[in-house]
């Protein structure tokens, strides 16, 4: 299952995929006002594709530090960490047998 971040930045790729194919569909147009409208969003389109490039690198490096700090408490607290884990497939087990 995505979480939300991935599920923004999998539709943020759609629209800007979208609006790519928008410009190029547009591209024989002769108009100065279209050619204007075309430069500028073309030139978005480059802004938002690096910053989108940036956010997904910083939502990896965070998932990664999250997964080392996720690591690390399980090594250093193996009981808490199996008696969490029981706790939660107990809940889930209840839960699943009212159904």
């Amino acid at each position: 299952m995505e979480n939300l971040s991935d599920q923004v930045i999998s539709e943020f790729k759609d629209v800007v995929a979208d609006a790519e194919a928008l410009l190029k569909a547009t591209a024989n147009q002769g108009d100065s006002k279209i050619v204007e409208l075309r430069a500028n969003a073309e030139e978005s389109l480059k802004v938002v594709k690096a910053r989108l490039a940036e956010a997904q690198v910083a939502l990896l490096a965070r998932t990664r530090e999250a997964a080392k700090a996720t690591d690390t408490y399980v090594h250093e607290n193996p009981w808490k960490a199996i008696g969490v884990a029981a706790s939660f497939g107990l809940v889930i087990g209840l839960l699943m047998g009212r159904r």
